[in-house]
Order: C-alpha cells, then structure tokens, then sequence
C-alpha cells in the first residue's frame, strides 16, 4: 500500500491573477447577498452588514478571508475603539457571519484559488464583548407625566405654531398611554387608525421592531388607556392643520408641515418628535431633562399598566417584544419580592423570639 503525498494547507495549489482574485471576491460578496436575502434578513439589515464590511475591507486593504487575528485587533483595537459599544458589536458580528459564511460555502474554493485556510480573525480574547441586558430605566412617577402633559397642553393655546406642537404632544402622549417606540408611531399612517377593531379601536404597526434582523414586525395595539380620546381629538381638530384631505392613500398620521408635489403632507422625523418633547420636558418637567425620552415614556406605560393589574403577557402583546423576559425588564423596578422576602424574614424572627421568650 503507497502512502499518499501529504499536502501543505497553507501552501495554494494554483497561483492566481489580480484578476480572477478581484472577480472572485465580487462573486463571495453577491454570493453572500443572496444567500442573507434567502433567508429572509429585510433588506436594510443586508445592507447594514455590507456598509460595515467595505468598510473593514477598505481599511484592511486586502479581501476579508486574508485578515488574522493580528488585524482584527489593530481595527478593533485602535480603528474604532472609540466607537459605541453598540457600533463595534455591530461590525463584529458582520465580520463573524461573514466568515461562517465563507467556512460553509467557500472553503474549498478558497483553498484551491489562495491557498488561504478559513478562520475567523475574532475570538475569544479580541471579540468586543456586549452588555447581555438593557441600561435600567426607572420611568418618573403618575404625577410627574401629569404634570409634565398637562403643562404643555395648556400651552398649546398660546403657542406660536399649534400644529406642530400639538402632533408632538400627541405623539408623546400616545407612546406614554400604549407603547409604542418612536419609529413605529411616526411611521402610522392616517388609514392605520381602526376605529373598527375591538372596543376602542386599534392600531395596525406595520413597522413593529423585528428580531435578529428578521425585518418589521406588525401587531396590532389596541387604543387603551384613553389613547382612543387623544386621537379622536388629534385627528378631528388637528390633523387637518397638515391636511386637507383625510382620505389620501398613505397619508401620515404625524405629518409635518412641508409638502410634497402632489400636495400630500410630508412625514415628521423621529427627531422632530423627540425634540418637542425635550423642550417640553424642559418646561415642564425639569428635573427630568436630558433623561425623559421616548423610550423611557414606554417603560412608563409598561410600569403603569402593570401597577393597575395587567398582567406580563398582555403587556408583553401590546408592546411588542418577541419574549416575556424582555417584557419583565420594563417592569422589575416595581417587583417587591427582595422587600417582601425582608418582611417576611422580620415576621419569622419575631415568631421565633416570641416562642423564646414564653
């Protein structure tokens, strides 16, 4: 029996152009654009790991599969080091899936063609590491949003642009009575108002927060809460401020006063929205400025609707998280079993003592 001739892995087998590199490398990226499409990543997702990835590439300099551990800690280390956590999580994990990628399609054409032995350049010691649970958000008390929306309405009698100002108020409002995130209410149209459905009504989110870059998530949101009054209101005496014609295909709810060609509103900004709220907070809420956003606003509603009895799943239905878990950290502020397991511990010590003491 003849023994067979052992090869170098990490010597390539044909040498190959600058060319057939370069055509090589655009067949692997398209090939890796098709392969997220197929399954099923929104197509801004696919974009967002693509921009991080020309961008490793153009630092790096070479095509991704020659990077080594050496480059991901110079990039990592030095190049966006002083990046949020969030971004350089991000490109991370473009990288990561990158080259799974490359290991599951393309190992053995890469061999054949380089000569190059796929390995991911992140590992355990340079992978930029994450916080696993959201920042704690303790959300202002009932009589502090009073205060703070029932100022600002008043205000909007004397205001210098009441339109504008009241979209804002409505906006805060409703993300403070069913919580929604900024982006799912400014991106409702006028026609995703279904005073049809349920009791009260219902908001059909077309653009709900999906999972894993799984693309937008829909639910619908019942208008609980007196969240039914505000929009009655807001769209009988205000809306039309905007608009002068309710019935228009695609018509925002939250427009702004700018105009498009064919006369139909323009949509306002997520910026917009939370600036009219900052300054609001400002005038009204002070002790609460630069910290009361949006989105502590939808711990508020979560906290609040679980103070008056409704229990994890329903909240978690209504505002939309794919888990109850992640539903419990808009509400573990108001659990009491550390203080009730205290009281609980007092009354058996003093059981205890008074048995003593007979």
């Amino acid at each position: 029996m003849a023994l067979a001739v052992v090869r170098d892995l990490s010597t390539a087998r044909r040498p190959a152009s600058p060319e057939e590199l370069e055509a090589f490398e655009t067949d692997v990226l398209a090939g890796f654009v098709l392969a997220r499409a197929s399954a099923g990543l929104a197509d801004g997702t696919i974009r967002g790991d693509m921009s991080h990835l020309e961008q490793i590439r153009s630092w790096f300099g070479h095509p991704l599969w020659e990077m080594q551990p050496s480059d991901a800690d110079a990039y990592f280390g030095r190049t966006v080091r002083s990046a949020s956590q969030g971004t350089r999580l991000a490109y991370a994990q473009s990288l990561s899936t990158f080259f799974d990628f490359l290991e599951l399609r393309y190992r053995a054409e890469l061999h054949v063609v380089t000569g190059t032995v796929i390995a991911c350049p992140l590992d355990e010691m340079n992978r930029p590491r994450g916080r696993g649970e959201i920042g704690l958000r303790i959300p202002p008390t009932d009589p502090e949003v009073e205060m703070l929306f029932t100022g600002w309405r008043d205000d909007l009698a004397t205001c210098r642009k009441f339109a504008p100002a009241a979209r804002n108020y409505t906006a805060a409002k409703l993300i403070s009575l069913v919580g929604l995130r900024i982006n799912e209410a400014r991106r409702l149209d006028l026609d995703d108002v279904r005073w049809e459905l349920g009791h009260f009504g219902k908001l059909h989110v077309r653009f709900g927060k999906g999972t894993q870059g799984s693309g937008p998530r829909q639910r619908v949101v019942p208008l609980i809460n007196g969240a039914d009054r505000l929009l009655r209101w807001y769209i009988e005496d205000v809306w039309g401020y905007f608009d002068g014609d309710h019935t228009r295909p695609g018509a925002p709810l939250f427009p702004t006063e700018r105009h498009h060609a064919d006369g139909s509103a323009t949509r306002a900004s997520a910026d917009s929205l939370r600036r009219g709220l900052a300054e609001a907070v400002g005038s009204h809420l002070p002790t609460w400025s630069d910290r009361l956003t949006p989105h502590v606003l939808r711990h508020f509603c979560a906290s609040q609707l679980y103070r008056h009895g409704m229990d994890l799943l329903a909240i978690q239905e209504l505002l939309g998280p794919w888990w109850v878990a992640t539903t419990m950290r808009y509400v573990h502020v108001l659990h009491t079993h550390v203080e009730d397991a205290w009281i609980a511990g007092q009354e058996r010590a003093a059981a205890r003592l008074k048995g003593l003491a007979r």
